[in-house]
């Protein structure tokens, strides 16, 4: 059995009280958050800071600013957790933290948090795989969840179907073979000249409910692959050939300066885009 997350070691049960748990998510924007739970699951509070700023600022992640801003940010974060939990250091069993994948200056941050707070209350320390827990997470709120289970992971730097066949047991059945699908949102989303404050996601699907899914002639990515792979590299050079065609001039009209029809044409590639990549999972994913 093929083990993908070497790195998690341990499980909701395994702790006595609560445990602080600070993770680093990629949402097409990168997040700081931090969840304190109890040992059967529920959870007490939950604190996210974004650095939705930066990425306009950078045009996308900054891997040394992302690193400052959240040194800047952890104490606070921590501190509210532990306050909305109504709860003190004292109070917790165990301290998780993000391990990888990610960034690794940005988890560096997090790790040496981690390691501050357990090391001053003498608690277990316990490094959790970020991709492992994103397919874990379910079972905390769905407790009728049982072993085997499918997961599909969907996030700015992968993409993965797995088998979730017990704790620390999976098989992968897909991946992606060049850019994820988050890569290509943020990308299409500044091809279109869209406000990228709150990630490329959530701006160009707000802007393709005004477009015609089918306006755009885009092919299905993978059509002719008869296995559970991802690919979105083609998708992403069928829609900045689209732009291209289309005339759209997105360094001296931004998505706000737009006129009515630029407008509605951007709508319809943001709407095309949106309507392939998902026809595109649904393929891959219906066996």
């Amino acid at each position: 059995m093929e083990r993908l997350f070497p790195m998690m070691s341990w499980s909701f049960s395994e702790l006595k009280q609560a445990v602080m748990i600070p993770e680093l998510l990629w949402r097409w924007v990168l997040y700081l958050v931090l969840d304190v739970v109890t040992g059967n699951g529920k959870i007490l509070s939950q604190v996210i800071r974004s650095q939705a700023d930066l990425l306009v600022q950078y045009g996308g992640v900054s891997p040394k600013m992302a690193q400052e801003a959240h040194a800047q940010v952890i104490d606070g974060v921590v501190e509210a957790a532990l306050q909305n939990a109504n709860l003190t250091p004292f109070d917790l069993s165990a301290v998780a933290v993000t391990i990888g994948p990610g960034l690794s200056l940005c988890l560096r941050v997090g790790v040496r948090k981690a390691r501050m707070i357990a090391g001053k209350h003498n608690l277990p320390m316990v490094g959790v795989h970020h991709m492992e827990a994103h397919a874990l997470v379910a079972r905390l709120t769905e407790k009728e969840l049982q072993f085997p289970f499918l997961a599909l992971l969907i996030s700015g730097g992968h993409n993965l179907l797995i088998l979730a066949q017990s704790v620390g047991r999976y098989v992968q059945l897909g991946t992606t073979i060049d850019d994820a699908i988050g890569e290509a949102y943020d990308k299409t989303a500044r091809w279109l000249g869209l406000d990228m404050r709150r990630g490329g996601g959530p701006a160009l699907e707000e802007l393709a409910l005004e477009g015609d899914p089918h306006a755009i002639k885009l092919s299905v990515p993978m059509q002719q692959h008869k296995d559970c792979n991802f690919s979105y590299a083609g998708l992403k050079t069928q829609v900045r050939r689209a732009i291209e065609s289309k005339n759209i001039d997105v360094n001296n009209d931004p998505i706000v300066a737009a006129s009515t029809k630029d407008r509605k044409l951007r709508a319809d590639i943001a709407a095309s885009f949106q309507e392939l990549w998902l026809l595109g999972l649904e393929l891959n994913t219906s066996g």
